[in-house]
């Protein structure tokens, strides 16, 4: 089964795009929202296009997964976490935590991996509350 990589973005809504295929595009005001209207955009594209106009990985099954950008993964986050606790667990300052969350900056895939092994740990802990 093919893996088609959607990301999901933030600006002023979330948006979500793919490289495998081009001009589908969607947009809403949340994570679980712009993942639906996206596979509705994919539908109807699918649906509009000659099949042999359709990109490879659309021609045989395939299941989308969907990636965060870090500005819309603490986006998600701002409400439910302090940018002081998120700072602590990775060690980013808040001022460069802001900078990503507003996408003023990009960090490198490694400052990336922090953050989500970051919420990850913040999750285990959770869980490990009795």
């Amino acid at each position: 089964m093919n893996k088609i990589l959607v990301n999901i973005v933030w600006n002023d809504n979330y948006g979500a795009y793919s490289d495998e295929v081009p001009g589908c595009v969607a947009t809403e005001t949340t994570i679980d929202g712009v993942k639906e209207a996206f596979k509705s955009a994919l539908e109807f594209h699918i649906e509009g296009s000659d099949y042999e106009d359709l990109p490879q990985c659309l021609k045989e099954d395939y299941e989308l997964e969907f990636e965060l950008s870090v500005s819309a993964l603490l986006h998600y986050y701002d409400k439910i976490l302090t940018r002081a606790a998120l700072s602590r667990i990775t060690g980013i300052n808040q001022r460069q935590l802001g900078h990503y969350l507003s996408g003023y900056r990009n960090p490198r895939k490694d400052k990336r991996e922090i953050i989500i092994k970051g919420l990850h740990k913040i999750g285990e802990e959770l869980l490990n509350v009795r």
